[in-house]
């Protein structure tokens, strides 16, 4: 899966990079290469060098849903929040293909870039070598969300004011479907942290009590045991 996701990114990349020398010519007047980016002009068709890696990233996305039914028939526990994620970004990457849906580029880039860093700190971790000790999944999916945020309202600013930007009735339907995983992360992330503050205030009641009945040794052991349980559940 990393391998996949850093082959999309760097098609993409070199891909954009080349349209935008080409056709430059076009639309300098009136957009900065960034701008193209996140605002395709109007008419603009889906095909060429771009759009076939936007078809390999559609395409990666099955791949993904193959992990999630394989998770499923393993009996391992799936969050709600996995399943929806995958099956929204699979609409939401079939809606920028079909309507050649301005700023698909640097979403797929942003989250091509991201996935090859969890898929391969993943794969780092799976065979032994030592973790992060920061939850980096996390954080990473934090930079993603945020990301795109920054990147829709982008979109909405330029086309207002530079006239228009294609595919735009799409992405206000992506906008919605965005916004439903970023509240549904943020209540998973809060639910989830609510959580852990309730374990280590537990944990410290815990020790207190272990203080006053003399065991201290004993439960300020078990307490180190639950942060390292906490890490790892990270």
């Amino acid at each position: 899966m990393a391998l996949i996701s850093a082959t999309i990114f760097a098609g993409i990349l070199l891909s954009a990079a080349s349209e935008i020398r080409e056709t430059r010519w076009f639309w300098r007047r009136t957009k900065t290469p960034f701008q193209w980016l996140l605002c395709f002009p109007i008419g603009t068709r889906p095909s060429g060098r771009v759009f076939f890696w936007s078809y390999m990233y559609y395409l990666s996305r099955f791949v993904h849903m193959l992990r999630t039914f394989v998770s499923i028939l393993s009996a391992r526990r799936l969050v709600f929040f996995q399943l929806f994620n995958h099956i929204i970004l699979t609409v939401v990457s079939f809606l920028w293909l079909e309507f050649s849906q301005s700023f698909q580029v640097l979403g797929i880039m942003l989250a091509t870039m991201v996935y090859s860093a969890v898929y391969g700190y993943r794969f780092w971790t799976a065979i032994g070598l030592p973790g992060a000790c920061f939850p980096f999944v996390l954080n990473c999916q934090i930079a993603l969300l945020g990301g795109n945020l920054v990147c829709h309202v982008g979109v909405l600013l330029l086309h207002f004011m530079k006239g228009g930007c294609n595919g735009i009735g799409a992405w206000v339907f992506n906008s919605v479907l965005n916004g439903a995983v970023m509240l549904l992360f943020l209540n998973f992330y809060v639910r989830m942290h609510i959580m852990r503050r309730k374990r280590k205030r537990k944990v410290k009641e815990e020790v207190v009590v272990g203080r006053n009945n003399g065991g201290q040794n004993q439960i300020a052991g078990r307490d180190d045991e639950d942060d390292d349980e906490d890490i790892k559940l990270i």
